[in-house]
């Protein structure tokens, strides 16, 4: 259980307290429903990670929209979209392990998540991981009900694939933009898991710093 869960659910006892008191015991119910609503939500499943060399996990549960090619800096590769609906967990992991190179906030609109330009306008949290498949870009991108996007590592710290980095509360999506040199393991139409789904297989690279392996 993400602590937040916690929190809401307990803002929605006392709400729920409140108006049991000041109205009727039966419209305490709304509140309540809504405080176990948010003990849902805000779950947070261990997950069975894979071993397996090169292989680049799913930062995110939810459904593939989206296997395409992209320009990124100048470099043809390719991107996953993952959409998350409500009923998701949301809880974001690091693809791979290695060594965050960047990481860049970028303000913006709150529109449909799966909309084709939501990439690109919509706020979102940008991150870069080094390790030794390359380096893999990952983006939490706010949707119409994400308003807050958390990111709990910062620059220079070391992450393991599959390992918890974060979340986006309520609906959302998340891009992952691949080194050019992968096997993709996925379609469109796929549901995948966060931390235990393999995206991806890379070639492992042998030239990369040794804290990045």
């Amino acid at each position: 259980m993400v602590r937040d869960g916690y929190y809401y659910a307990l803002g929605c006892l006392a709400a729920a307290g409140l108006l049991g008191w000041l109205t009727a015991p039966a419209v305490a119910a709304i509140p309540l429903m809504f405080g176990a609503f948010f003990l849902w939500f805000f779950r947070d499943p261990e997950r069975q990670i894979p071993s397996d060399a090169g292989a680049i996990v799913s930062p995110a549960d939810g459904t593939v929209t989206a296997v395409s090619q992209i320009q990124y800096n100048g470099e043809l590769r390719t991107r996953i979209s993952i959409f998350l609906n409500v009923f998701n967990v949301h809880v974001n992991r690091s693809p791979i392990t290695g060594v965050i190179t960047d990481v860049k906030y970028v303000r913006g609109k709150f529109g449909n998540a799966m909309g084709a330009n939501s990439a690109q306008q919509n706020e979102q949290n940008i991150v870069t991981v080094r390790g030794e498949v390359g380096d893999v870009i990952f983006k939490q991108i706010a949707g119409l009900l994400a308003r807050r996007i958390v990111f709990t590592k910062k620059i220079g710290d070391t992450v393991a694939r599959g390992e918890r980095v974060g979340l986006i509360k309520f609906a959302s999506r998340v891009d992952v933009i691949l080194p050019p040199t992968i096997t993709v393991q996925v379609r469109i139409g796929d549901k995948v898991a966060g931390g235990s789904s393999a995206l991806a297989l890379a070639s492992v690279s042998a030239a990369l710093p040794a804290e990045a392996r």
